[in-house]
């Protein structure tokens, strides 16, 4: 299968750009000291150095060609600066999103570099860095008690990478292999998200068919075992499980066991 996004490149690059922006609004002036509600082995300073590490260990693989996977020890400055200063973590943030999207434009969608998916070219990482921010930037928005927004072509973008990549053989042992966990796959299984306040060219409603060894989506209205209605981002949220289920902001009908072992299989770190 293809894990191409729904859109370009360039979009892609400025997008990175503004979630890193957006990111660093969000934790400036906030108490570096929190913990990350979401990510509770994290404090928010934590949320930020890894953030700001990712942005620069993918923009170092591309930079270089990468054959295969950079070791985080050979790449400069990837830890940021030492102690919390706001002030230098902030110049951190926003240099290794730059530098990452010089590279990125610089290799173009095609150019040819590691990932850990079957996918080996540099338009994976401009695609997963986008969502990366944007998933940890609603940790951040949550910590910090900051509103969290995000441009609905995105949202939907994001919840449909995070569907192609668990379909993907490796990533589903992955989540599998992990103890305490429920396998959410049986007979008649299935998930449908219905997000209520996207627009119609979008098509944002996917229905998860669970019916296998591992998920396998399509964008489709379709009766499921569960559904789930609510606004873009709060389906965003939830699937990523930055929202509780339990939320009012979302809709649940059908058999909620389903969705919360979905929910409890399909973690984003």
């Amino acid at each position: 299968m293809t894990l191409q996004g729904s859109l370009s490149h360039e979009r892609y690059c400025a997008e990175l750009l503004a979630e890193a922006e957006a990111f660093r609004d969000a934790v400036r002036g906030a108490d570096l000291t929190a913990t990350v509600p979401t990510c509770p082995d994290w404090k928010l300073v934590d949320l930020i150095r890894h953030v700001g590490g990712a942005h620069r260990w993918a923009g170092a693989m591309v930079a270089r060609r990468a054959t295969e996977a950079v070791p985080f020890a050979d790449i400069p400055d990837i830890q940021g600066p030492e102690g919390d200063d706001p002030d230098a973590l902030d110049r951190w943030l926003a240099e290794g999103a730059e530098e990452t999207v010089r590279a990125l434009r610089e290799a173009g969608p095609e150019g040819a570099v590691w990932t850990w998916t079957p996918e080996r070219r540099a338009g994976f990482w401009s695609r997963r860095m986008v969502h990366e921010t944007v998933v940890h930037r609603a940790d951040a928005a949550l910590t910090a008690g900051v509103p969290f927004e995000v441009a609905p072509e995105v949202a939907a973008d994001c919840l449909e990478e995070w569907f192609q990549l668990g379909a993907l053989p490796e990533v589903a042992a992955r989540l599998a292999d992990r103890e305490g966990v429920t396998s959410p796959f049986a007979p008649g299984r299935s998930v449908h998200l219905h997000a209520t306040d996207a627009p119609p060219e979008l098509t944002a409603e996917w229905l998860l068919d669970l019916s296998g060894d591992r998920v396998v989506h399509r964008r489709a209205h379709e009766k499921a075992a569960v559904a789930v209605r609510g606004p873009l981002t709060d389906l965003l949220l939830l699937a990523f499980q930055r929202l509780p289920a339990d939320s009012d902001r979302v809709e649940i009908i059908g058999e909620r066991e389903v969705l919360d072992d979905w929910l409890t299989y399909a973690t984003f770190g």
